[in-house]
Formats: structure tokens, C-alpha cells, sequence
């Protein structure tokens, strides 16, 4: 009871709390009291942003979820939440490819969902790490490059060899907007592939859950 006095949203003082009496929930003579708790608490790590510690318990949750009566928490599907809240700390903790199987399965799931649908997409831009940081470390060095070549014009072409200038001003313009270029290019294909990905896996999931409902009419005809 006192436990479940604390604010809905104090969730660092539900975390503290949790923390401090943990043997003595272990040990509460109810089930439903403890898993209770247990949900209670692995959500509030989630929320002030302990991940790898939610990504230690949140599996005992979707267990939970699955095996006893507790499938609706506070108004939400528990096993759902549990696979969605997972996905994210997999996510903020850069495990991209976990992440992204995991939202895969939602999606397949309930691929109406805009938010899982939305999540989906941006784990998929971050899960190609070789492609995007080679995008980004061309970009950058062309930007230093342009830089340096900036300083030898300042600094020793229009002083002394003045007649240089132009051929100078246009290579530091090509490297500049070379690097711009190769930025825009690069975001603008990942996003084209994580969008064809996504709507590949989204037509999919949609077509099966339409089937599903069709036939479920069917046999209820």
C-alpha cells in the first residue's frame, strides 16, 4: 500500500522505493502484489532512462505477460508495452539490429499502429552504421579539407601568388559543395531504404491481419 501511494509519475522515488524494500517484495505472500510492483518498477527505470537496467528485468515482465492473468496494465496490452519499451532501451542503447527485429514483430502484429510504424522506419535509418558513418566521414573530411585549403589562400595565395586565386576559390567551392552533396545524398538514400524496407514489411503485415479478419467473418457467418 504504500508503495502504490507514490505518485504514478514520481518515478525515480518508485525506483528508490523498489530498491530499498527489494527482499521484502521478493518475498510478498502474493503473486499478483508482487508482479504488480515488479511492472511497476521496470516501467520507471524505463522512464528516467535506465535502460540496461529496464533490459535486465523487462523480459520477466513480458513472461509475466504471457503466462498469468495480468495482460492489461493501467489500460495498456502488458505485453505489447513491455515489446515496445524493450525496442526503445535496445534503441537508446545503440542495439539496432535487436531493436529492429523486435519492431518488426510489432508491426506484423498491429501494422495500423502509427507509432511502432513511425519507430520502425527510424531504427531502420540507424541500423546501417557502415553505410552512414562512411557518408559522414566523407562529408567531414571534405569540409576539413575545404577548410585547409581555405587557410593556404588566406595565408600564402592571395598574398603572394595572387594570379592562383581563382583555380584556389574554385577548388575550395568544389570540396565544399562536393561535401554538401554527399550528405544530402547520402541521409536522403538511407531514408529511401528504410522507407522501401518498412513499406515492404508494412504491406505485407497489413495484407496478412485483412486476411485474418476476413476469415475470422467468415467462419462467424
Amino acid at each position: 500500500m504504500d508503495f502504490k501511494s507514490i505518485d504514478a509519475k514520481a518515478y525515480r522515488e518508485i525506483v528508490r522505493y523498489y530498491e530499498r524494500f527489494e527482499d521484502q517484495i521478493l518475498n510478498l505472500p502474493s503473486t499478483d502484489e508482487y508482479h504488480d510492483m515488479l511492472v511497476i518498477y521496470v516501467n520507471a527505470l524505463f522512464e528516467i532512462g535506465a535502460y540496461r537496467k529496464h533490459l535486465l528485468l523487462v523480459d520477466h515482465v513480458i513472461e509475466i505477460s504471457v503466462k498469468t492473468d495480468l495482460t492489461i496494465f493501467r489500460g495498456e496490452d502488458l505485453f505489447r508495452m513491455s515489446l515496445f519499451r524493450k525496442s526503445a532501451s535496445l534503441f537508446n542503447t545503440h542495439e539496432f539490429k535487436k531493436c529492429e527485429v523486435i519492431l518488426r514483430q510489432l508491426v506484423k502484429i498491429d501494422p495500423f499502429d502509427k507509432i511502432t510504424v513511425r519507430f520502425y522506419r527510424k531504427c531502420l535509418r540507424h541500423s546501417r552504421p557502415v553505410m552512414v558513418n562512411k557518408y559522414r566521414a566523407t562529408t567531414v573530411f571534405l569540409f576539413l579539407f575545404s577548410a585547409v585549403v581555405i587557410g593556404i589562400e588566406v595565408l600564402f595565395i592571395r598574398p603572394f601568388y595572387d594570379n592562383y586565386t581563382p583555380l584556389v576559390e574554385a577548388s575550395r567551392n568544389f570540396l565544399f559543395f562536393s561535401a554538401c552533396g554527399i550528405w544530402v545524398l547520402g541521409w536522403s538514400y538511407n531514408r529511401w531504404i528504410a522507407h522501401r524496407q518498412a513499406k515492404v514489411i508494412l504491406l505485407k503485415a497489413k495484407k496478412q491481419v485483412l486476411e485474418k479478419e476476413n476469415d475470422d467473418s467468415n467462419i462467424m457467418a
